[in-house]
């Protein structure tokens, strides 16, 4: 993984000072909450419901041991115990004192990370698939292409004030596991005829108030034009881009309302004025920061005979290989997805025990490596097959091992009405009760893979619009409801959800998922058909006539 330079230590130290100035500022009263604003928020220090929300960036997705270890010491030392994992692949602590934050991020710049544009209208934490450099499908490891795009726009001066915040995402495999068309710019990492490398390029996609996917503008792309290809969009948003309507202000409205063709026009022209600039990677220059992420070398460790009858010998050990597993490129190892979705639990929410506990895992394990997956659970991306009993039983150990990866009960969930201050109704709770509606693996395993996901409020940070059951919070009179929409998904073939109907009360919303739920399993043709495959055989039909009756048929 990537190591800070000696700029980049300068850079994030000199940061921290400077934050520290202005909280102590603040706090003797020399500048006001509006002035102070704009300066926490380039820190990641957000005001919600109760208290300041510090958000941790986590580039692409990749951590090490040491730096989760940092964590669990923060969410001991500063906040309640426990952080929350996002689907931008950060990390959220809910309860710090201000006082606290300027010291946080000097224990966070300890072990090389910070809360650098976690907010505002910047260029925001480049995600990626979570999978990366491991998967049996991919192309090429995309995080390297991450990561220069990460140093790229730190700070940009020309990007440090968009029309709107600016979100970039980059898959190198054919199944897009890190949702390229619902992203301001998504990069999908691939080979060209002559075995070169280089990326189709989709620009305004983003969910929020108006979702939209986002529309191929380039088929290939050579790798040494990333930055000034980038930067010709960029461009092209900053000139063009709304300021006199923060909810037309993304880049997905520039889009829709110049049209693909003469959008690509003008960041074609852009480019062609910038390709041959200093902002042409010279290849050196990527294969340098690749060699910070060269795979680790495996020595064969295949399954065996004793993992094999572990398996036999332990239903839950069984059932947590068939779903919690990923294919690895190497046949002795795989790729296992920690659920961060227990049954009646916090989607996300990990404590500090846990945190320390999965840095030894990790550590003693696989390889030292974490991965935070957009879909708010963790990966250790490089396990040998022959320790997967023991990596079990230690999840099992400590709360760690349910068997649902991409199950109905693996739910997406914001905070919410908990804790947000954008929020008009609570996710936790709905997820929870949904979670626990569901509970039973025979259950789960019977409905098959089916992703839920929900929103608080029309920003939509749980994704609603791409589940293929998607719930949304809002509020009407005082009373919160929520609506829903089936059929969307965020994969390589994104699709916005439909609405169905009118919304549900809290008390209803899960008897409704339960009931759109055996609709599905009464009307597919077998137990091959997914959720999601049978939805968009079917319509929306017979789920609305299962929910509403005869509100259905008058409609």
């Amino acid at each position: 993984m990537y190591r800070y330079d000696e700029f980049d230590h300068a850079f994030v130290k000199a940061r921290v000072a400077q934050f520290r100035d202005q909280v102590t500022r603040r706090l003797d009263g020399e500048i006001t909450e509006d002035q102070f604003k704009p300066l926490r928020l380039m820190n990641g220090v957000y005001l919600q419901l109760h208290a300041y929300m510090l958000r941790i960036a986590i580039p692409y997705g990749t951590l090490a041991s040491r730096q989760m270890r940092v964590l669990a010491h923060i969410a001991r030392t500063y906040d309640k115990g426990y952080g929350h994992f996002t689907t931008r692949q950060n990390l959220q602590f809910h309860w710090p004192a201000l006082t606290d934050i300027p010291q946080i991020l000097e224990d966070l710049a300890s072990v090389e990370m910070h809360c650098i544009q976690t907010s505002g209208n910047c260029i925001r934490n480049v995600t990626a698939d979570h999978f990366a450099g491991a998967a049996a499908d991919e192309v090429a490891d995309p995080r390297p292409y991450a990561e220069i795009l990460r140093q790229w726009s730190s700070v940009h001066p020309e990007f440090s004030y968009l029309p709107r915040k600016f979100k970039i995402a980059v898959t190198g495999a054919e199944r897009d596991r890190a949702a390229i068309q619902v992203h301001d710019i998504g990069l999908h990492l691939k080979r060209n005829e002559q075995g070169e490398l280089g990326f189709a390029v989709y620009v305004g996609g983003g969910l929020g108030r108006t979702p939209m996917v986002a529309k191929k503008i380039r088929d290939f792309l050579p790798e040494q034009d990333l930055l000034s290809y980038t930067t010709a969009i960029l461009r092209v948003y900053n000139l063009h881009g709304r300021r006199d309507n923060k909810y037309k202000a993304r880049i997905k409205i520039l889009v829709h309302e110049t049209g693909t063709v003469e959008l690509t026009a003008q960041v074609e022209k852009e480019f062609a004025a910038l390709r041959d600039s200093e902002l042409k990677l010279p290849d050196a220059d990527i294969r340098a920061i690749q060699a910070y992420f060269a795979p680790p070398v495996l020595p064969a460790r295949p399954e065996g005979d004793a993992v094999i009858a572990a398996a036999v010998a332990d239903k839950g050990f069984a059932t947590w290989l068939r779903r919690n597993l990923h294919t690895h490129k190497n046949s002795d190892y795989a790729s296992v997805t920690i659920s961060l979705k227990g049954i009646g639990e916090v989607p996300g929410d990990i404590t500090a025990d846990q945190m320390d506990a999965v840095a030894d895992i990790a550590e003693r394990y696989a390889f030292d490596e974490i991965r935070v997956s957009h879909e708010q659970n963790l990966v250790l991306p490089h396990v040998a097959r022959a320790d997967l009993k023991a990596v079990y039983d230690r999840l099992v150990e400590i709360g760690l091992a349910t068997s649902n990866a991409g199950l109905v009960t693996d739910i997406i969930a914001c905070p919410g009405l908990d804790y947000c201050a954008l929020a008009n109704a609570r996710s936790i709770p709905v997820a929870q009760e949904i979670s626990r509606r569901f509970a039973a693996q025979e259950k789960q395993d019977e409905i098959g893979d089916l992703k839920v996901k929900i929103s608080g409020c029309i920003n939509a940070c749980g994704h609603h619009h791409v589940g293929h059951i998607g719930i949304l919070g809002v509020e009407k009179k005082g009373t919160e409801l929520y609506q829903i929409t089936l059929g969307g998904s965020g994969d390589e073939h994104t699709a916005i959800g439909e609405i169905i109907g009118r919304g549900f009360t809290a008390d209803e919303i899960a008897d409704a998922v339960e009931t759109i739920v055996e609709t599905y399993l009464s009307l597919r043709h077998d137990k091959s058909e997914t959720f999601l495959a049978a939805y968009r055989r079917l319509g929306a039909a017979p789920f609305k006539e299962a929910l509403y009756g005869s509100e259905a048929k008058a409609a």
